[in-house]
């Protein structure tokens, strides 16, 4: 089978292309790099069965001529990270409204299926003990630039369920839930390898707010493990599914524990909202927690990995990235 990923040399992506390929499938990757790497890819330099597109999903003619070679696509491109959001609120609103919309205007035209990825953030301020898919979103005032993604992407959901119904195109919807492990840049606000990163450096291990607000991590061959099943799945098409664990800590905790693995000799230290994002446009939210029973009731994943072995597994992947520092030159992978 021919896939096309959007946003393939990112975190998630790049880890989905490996498996993909892996599985003895091409992949064709389109990726404009703002927050991808090629890096990412190194594994498959010069692989066959990849084929690499520097380009963005605005370009409609692109992303049109792209889906109708392929059979099935995965649409992971977005503008990601907090700063990013309240750095470039319009180009950010455009790339995950607009460019989805292109996505899948060209999937309804070629009658392919999409899996089309979305984020925890849509629940908002929603705080419940148990997320499920159903649950209400509540978001802040829209003088807070920080709700923008979450909306964004709830209108990324809408649409694609929207063109389910209507075109009666097979639309797969993910909500990820923090997820992390080797790869993920902490360029962009992602919390355990900027945690992880100052730790082995001994530098102070900056915690935003009072640290009390509380998450789960999901670890990234967990994350691709549910991706994986559900483009196998049956009976998945027109639904929503959170991919995520049931683990809870506070952000102050994380700090902690990424401290004592690395046995780093780092201060914790408690930085206000204001000074993290002195362009202003934030507000937290104090708890995200998923049910993932949706999930396994269709395809029986479960993540696996825990806490402690996320951890461990970033600080040992920083740690050699740290040893070994890579590169690939971009004519090894684009066309």
């Amino acid at each position: 089978m021919h896939f096309l990923i959007t946003g393939g040399a990112g975190f998630i992506g790049s880890h989905l292309t490996e498996n993909l390929v892996a599985d003895g499938h091409s992949v064709t990757v389109v990726d404009d790099l703002s927050t991808g790497s090629l890096d990412n890819l190194t594994a498959l330099a010069d692989h066959p069965r990849l084929r690499f597109i520097q380009d963005s999903i605005l370009n409609r003619e692109l992303i049109r001529a792209q889906v109708s070679i392929c059979d099935r696509v995965v649409h992971l491109a977005a503008a990601v990270g907090v700063h990013t959001i309240l750095e470039r609120p319009l180009a950010s609103l455009k790339t995950n409204v607009e460019g989805t919309e292109s996505v899948l205007s060209a999937c309804a035209e070629f009658r392919r299926p999409i899996l089309l990825a979305s984020t925890s953030e849509t629940y908002g301020k929603n705080d419940a003990n148990s997320l499920c898919e159903d649950a209400d979103s509540i978001l802040g005032s829209s003088s807070i630039e920080r709700w923008s993604y979450a909306t964004s992407k709830k209108l990324d959901e809408f649409m694609g369920l929207a063109y389910h119904a209507s075109h009666d195109l097979p639309v797969t919807i993910t909500r990820f839930f923090n997820i992390a492990g080797p790869r993920q840049s902490a360029r962009y606000g992602m919390v355990l390898p900027a945690f992880v990163r100052a730790a082995l450096a001994n530098q102070p291990i900056r915690v935003f707010g009072d640290g009390a607000q509380r998450r789960n991590f999901t670890y990234i061959d967990d994350c691709i493990g549910a991706v994986m099943r559900l483009l196998r799945g049956s009976n998945v098409t027109g639904k929503i599914f959170n991919i995520g664990s049931d683990e809870e800590v506070s952000i102050f905790e994380l700090a902690e524990r990424v401290k004592q693995a690395a046995d780093s000799s780092s201060r914790i230290i408690l930085v206000p909202y204001e000074e993290a994002y002195p362009e202003g446009g934030f507000e937290d939210m104090r708890r995200r927690v998923p049910c993932i029973c949706r999930i396994e009731a269709h395809t029986g994943w479960r993540p696996t990995t825990n806490l402690e072995g996320i951890i461990r597994k970033t600080i040992l992947f920083e740690r050699s990235r740290q040893d070994r520092p890579v590169s690939v030159p971009v004519h090894a992978l684009s066309m």
